[in-house]
């Protein structure tokens, strides 16, 4: 990806390309930095390619704008940060017991969540000399995915007592529907049982630790909750998780590509495979360079989900093929070479989720690495 990432100010493009904008990046993180007290920690959540844009660049700049944390899912994520030059530190997520030691060789700071990966990299810690390695204690509080249950507690502090290998850093757990309101019910009892759960694990540890259980749903609408560290993946890529919010929010990404050719198919001809379209009369369509191997999965097609062409929508016609779709330009004025837009400032990704059924982060972090990046500053 690195090698394919350029900077420009071109207005246009020339093939399929997925322009991110460092500029819109700066406004998100400072918008949510608004919410916050002064002395409250930001973790920004990279994984995924940094939802689908370029870990490296979003992180160094990031980094420049003096971000607290990083934080990735798998160990992998964290190594290539390391390698792009990334000093910041990264908790990792969902580390894998086969790659503990790769953890410590690159100073990322793991999250564990049952007694076996707390053992098992107590073990590599002090096999490699470690003292006071930084660590992060995840309890479940209701999203039941990943986390020590409350039960837990006083057996995961007695680890802590029995190695000097290890000294925890944080103690988190994650919302399970902080950005639905009709669930605060049920939010509420979540942020309660982590404050009770923190306190007492605090207590039992005989230090201060951070505590942090915000995503940007939860920094948004419970700013009674952001405790000491907030972590935010989607609002810095451009989306507030609710309609209220979209106008604060800059997405950072736009996929766009290029018409490739026009044809006219008359009515009663098909296109694409499996004649998945048959024109009702004579049409003009247009065909794109970008399929389901770039992102564009099959939900789309048959007139689910559109591209904006000089501010017009043109809808999907037929099946999605690998690396190209068909468009129905008819009824607008284009020709071969002019640019396309999927999702960007013309066409939200929120709003081409919604017509396949799917959510933005779906849609954003399944660009495949092989689309072009560009990376905008202004």
């Amino acid at each position: 990806m690195s090698a394919q990432t350029k900077t420009t100010r071109m207005p246009k493009v020339s093939e399929t390309t997925l322009e991110i904008n460092l500029a819109s990046l700066k406004h998100n993180f400072e918008y949510l930095k608004s919410k916050l007290q002064n002395n409250t920690l930001f973790l920004a959540v990279v994984k995924a390619f940094a939802y689908g844009s370029d870990a490296s660049i979003v992180a160094k700049t990031l980094q420049e704008l003096e971000v607290d944390y990083f934080a990735v899912a798998y160990t992998s994520e964290g190594v290539t940060l390391r390698k792009a030059g990334i000093k910041t530190p990264i908790l990792v997520l969902h580390p894998q017991l086969n790659n503990l030691s790769l953890a410590i060789e690159h100073c990322l700071e793991p999250s564990l969540y049952t007694i076996k990966i707390l053992k098992a990299f107590a073990r590599v810690a002090r096999a490699l000399n470690q003292k006071n390695y930084p660590v992060h204690i995840k309890f479940n509080t209701g999203l039941n995915r990943l986390g020590f249950e409350s039960e837990e507690l006083d057996l995961v502090a007695e680890q802590f007592s029995e190695t000097t290998a290890l000294k925890v850093k944080s103690v988190f757990s994650h919302l399970a529907a902080s950005e639905d309101l009709e669930e605060k019910g049920f939010t509420l009892n979540q942020i309660a049982l982590y404050k009770s759960l923190s306190s007492a694990f605090t207590k039992k540890l005989g230090y201060p630790v951070i505590r942090h259980l915000c995503n940007t749903s939860g920094v948004l609408n419970y700013p009674e909750a952001h405790f000491d560290m907030v972590r935010c993946g989607i609002g810095l890529y451009g989306y507030g998780n609710s309609k209220s919010e979209e106008q604060n929010f800059k997405p950072i990404a736009a996929l766009k590509s290029v018409i490739s050719q026009i044809h006219v198919v008359e009515k009663g001809e098909s296109v694409g495979y499996n004649r998945g379209f048959i024109s009702p009369s004579s049409s003009k369509i247009a065909t794109l360079p970008i399929g389901h191997a770039d992102g564009i999965g099959r939900h789309f097609g048959h007139g689910v989900g559109c591209v904006s062409i000089g501010n017009k929508k043109a809808p999907i016609v037929g099946n999605v093929c690998m690396d190209m779709i068909m468009v129905d330009v008819t009824h607008i004025d284009c020709e071969e070479g002019d640019e396309v837009e999927l999702f960007g400032p013309a066409l939200s990704a929120e709003t081409s989720a919604e017509t396949a059924n799917t959510i933005s982060y779906e849609l954003i972090t399944g660009i495949s690495q092989r689309v072009n990046r560009k990376i905008l500053k202004k």
